[in-house]
């Protein structure tokens, strides 16, 4: 298993922004220039992708865009952003996690082109990549240059797993249809929506013509866990603090959808420290080892939660990431809260929808809310495994990095 510790040696990485820097801009010279950006959104030496570009006296900076939480960051999941003037550098912040989830044309009006520097997680079920599909089909629609700052899916690029997203389940919170893990970069992505028909909610010659430049990293290879980057890891929403909570949210995101298991949120452990109200840690721990699942392993924690209070939880560890299915704990999780909860909360659900959003697997859901029987976790695991072989062949030749 690679290490994930941090070893402090120097990055030898190039960022897409360190790569535009070294061009001298060359793609951005003579245009008026929109920034998609967020606090993560920072070249090697961890300066602000909008601080460099507006440094430039070859780039004209000319209004800022915010995903979800904002181009600082601090505002909480799920909450409307307003449009404001920022007062840092006086320019117009159009938020795209408020009123509107696409660039409108007014805010498209003064761009030539719109540069998207976000750091994704390697999860479908993560908002930016998404903000970068809505971003990418306005600016086709209204004939504005779009490019895409490559920065590294901190899972690496080999690791894929998960369900693929069913069509009938593409919204904000997964709109590619990939597998929950789906081992691309954000620039590899961009590419796939272009490239593939259906995939953009545009007509298919707007999304032909569209002008699309993606600027590829330089010295990231697929294996490249986050820590083998060197980088620093600077948190991509609040919930996501630091690389081990990238691991964690991989594991257990999915499996507290529903039902009353806790993953850490509010401990120095997101989505890492599993607890359940109706077990103790020390029998919940026995549970887990019994399932017997390859490349983690678990030990119980006791720490306090963001109010000073004293939490117990079982810390999900990991000791063999190269063979871990990294999904696989999080529908175990579901059956176990078949087994703990009566009635079925799958069967009370009034949050179907979004849980299949999440999931992206009718059948799945279908399995879960089954009177008589527990679905079998092998047989889902097989089919997905099939499915991941045919995205494989599918998304090949559209790789940027080997």
């Amino acid at each position: 298993m690679p290490c994930f510790l941090l070893c402090g040696a120097e990055t030898k990485i190039y960022l897409g922004i360190d790569v535009l820097e070294a061009n001298r801009f060359s793609v951005l010279k003579g245009k008026r220039v929109g920034i998609l950006t967020h606090p993560a959104g920072v070249n090697r030496k961890g300066i602000s992708t909008i601080d460099v570009l507006r440094r430039s006296r070859h780039v004209k900076v000319v209004a800022l865009f915010g995903p979800e939480h904002g181009i600082y960051g601090d505002e909480k999941a799920n909450q409307p952003i307003d449009n404001r003037i920022d007062a840092r550098t006086n320019l117009p912040v159009y938020s795209l996690y408020g009123r509107y989830r696409k660039p409108q044309p007014d805010m498209l009006a003064n761009i030539d082109t719109l540069v998207i520097d976000l750091q994704d997680i390697g999860v479908r079920s993560y908002t930016y990549v998404s903000c970068m599909l809505y971003a990418m089909e306005a600016c086709f629609e209204n004939d504005v240059e779009v490019v895409v700052l490559d920065r590294p899916n901190p899972l690496g690029g080999n690791k894929i797993d998960g369900p693929l997203l069913e069509k009938e389940w593409k919204s904000y919170v997964g709109a590619f249809p990939v597998p929950y893990l789906h081992g691309l970069t954000i620039g590899e992505l961009a590419i796939l929506a272009k490239s593939m028909p259906n995939w953009m909610n545009i007509e298919s010659n707007l999304r032909r013509q569209g002008r699309l430049k993606v600027i590829p990293m330089r010295g990231w290879e697929r294996s490249m866990l986050w820590p083998e980057t060197h980088l620093n890891w600077i948190p991509t929403s609040p919930y996501i603090p630091s690389f081990a909570a990238v691991l964690g949210y991989a594991m257990t995101g999915l499996g507290a959808q529903e039902g009353s298991f806790s993953h850490g949120i509010g401990t120095p452990y997101p989505f890492r420290l599993l607890s359940h109200k109706k077990v103790p840690s020390d029998i919940l721990i026995k549970r887990l080892k019994a399932l017997n699942i390859t490349g983690i392993d678990y030990k119980v924690i006791r720490t306090r939660n963001a109010k000073g209070a004293p939490v117990s939880g079982v810390y999900v560890g990991i000791n063999n990431w190269r063979q871990l299915k990294p999904t696989e704990l999080s529908f175990y999780m579901m059956l176990m809260v078949i087994d703990l909860e009566e009635p079925n909360p799958f069967q009370i659900t009034n949050r179907s929808a979004l849980f299949n959003k999440h999931v992206g697997s009718s059948q799945w859901w279908s399995e879960l809310t089954q009177n008589k029987r527990k679905p079998k976790i092998r047989h889902f695991l097989n089919l997905w495994e099939q499915q991941h072989q045919s995205y494989k062949k599918k998304i090949e030749n559209y790789l940027i990095y080997h």
